[in-house]
């Protein structure tokens, strides 16, 4: 006998839930990504300079050293040796060196006459440690030397080199580019409230000069390398600055940098009226462009930042501070990275 097996209805209902089921988790994870990602760009950076300080004033960790050591002496440094010189500027000249078996900076003065200036950043170098600020490791006055953490990746100026290497291409990204460009502004930030107080980046006469301040790290991270010429500023007190005491010239720095009395006044320096840190806003804009580069999606973050931007070339009174600077583009990261996820789920769906 033939038996017949009728099939079970199923529910309409009971045939929703698993796609509901799909989209909400999809949503959940989403949810979870954004969470995540957004926590790693905001907490990250306490926890790095938490990381960073974990030693003491007056003391560092270098690679796989457990403990923390004391600044090297000028009797400690004798055991450092060069291995090739790595650049020089006005002020110093930079080796390549190794300490117990650690690659390091020594850098060494390069002229008597500017010895001022090397014992000047070396002060700002011994104050200002922070995440923001190449790790010292030590110094000897009386030999004008300091010892420094080593960057293969040298300054900024070679980011586009370096990311244009195929083992780097993951890096150069808009999002890696526009992180790059939070570190700068993290940095002026910092220097505009420093322990010290408000200083100013002076060495910052052209691109070039700026990128040639700033280190990038192995973890493509930026931090400030060159802390010879950072004047100090005290609005409270009437002090203002003026960088060098020579006549700067071009579109890069500041209107308030340029001679303001015309070609048939010389220029004299006496007769310079002094300015403030709003001169490292006005840079803020080029510098960025330049970290962001040409990659697909840097000219849609060029597109969100195009108001802030515009307001560092205003009138010095008028231009946003450091702090808000910082805010918009981590705002704008944000809301970056939340549409691209999105985008993305929709296309899972």
């Amino acid at each position: 006998m033939e038996k017949k097996f009728h099939g079970v209805k199923t529910d309409p209902v009971q045939k929703l839930i698993p796609p509901v089921l799909f989209v909400l988790l999809v949503i959940l994870l989403v949810n979870m990504l954004l969470y995540q990602y957004l926590n790693n760009v905001y907490v990250a950076y306490g926890q790095a300079d938490a990381e960073h300080n974990l030693c003491p004033q007056g003391k560092f960790r270098l690679g796989t050293l457990k403990n923390c050591s004391l600044w090297l002496s000028c009797q400690a440094m004798k055991e450092v040796r060069k291995l090739k010189r790595i650049g020089e500027g006005a002020v110093k000249r930079v080796f390549l060196s190794e300490w117990k078996e650690n690659k390091v900076a020594f850098s060494q003065l390069t002229v008597l006459q500017l010895q001022e200036d090397f014992l000047y950043g070396l002060q700002m170098l011994k104050s200002l440690q922070s995440k923001h600020v190449i790790k010292l490791l030590g110094y000897c006055e009386e030999d004008f030397a300091v010892l420094t953490e080593y960057h293969p990746f040298g300054s900024l100026k070679n980011l586009n080199e370096i990311l244009n290497l195929p083992k780097y291409k993951n890096y150069n990204t808009w999002h890696h580019r526009f992180m790059l460009a939070i570190d700068y502004v993290s940095i002026i930030h910092y220097l505009h409230n420093s322990p010290l107080g408000t200083l100013v980046m002076c060495d910052s006469n052209d691109l070039d000069k700026v990128l040639s301040q700033y280190l990038l790290t192995s973890d493509f991270h930026v931090i400030v390398n060159d802390l010879d010429a950072l004047p100090l500023v005290n609005k409270s007190a009437g002090k203002l600055i003026r960088c060098g005491h020579r006549e700067l010239q071009g579109e890069f720095v500041a209107p308030e940098q340029l001679w303001p009395y015309g070609k048939e006044v010389p220029f004299e320096d006496s007769l310079m009226p002094p300015y403030d840190e709003m001169t490292d806003i006005w840079k803020i804009p080029d510098i960025s462009n330049f970290l962001l580069g040409d990659v697909d999606g840097s000219d849609l973050v060029r597109f969100h930042l195009f108001d802030i931007h515009l307001a560092c070339k205003k009138h010095p009174a008028e231009r946003p501070s450091a702090q808000m600077i910082l805010d918009t583009y981590k705002k704008v990261l944000a809301s970056l990275v939340r549409k691209t996820i999105i985008l993305r789920t929709k296309d899972m769906l």
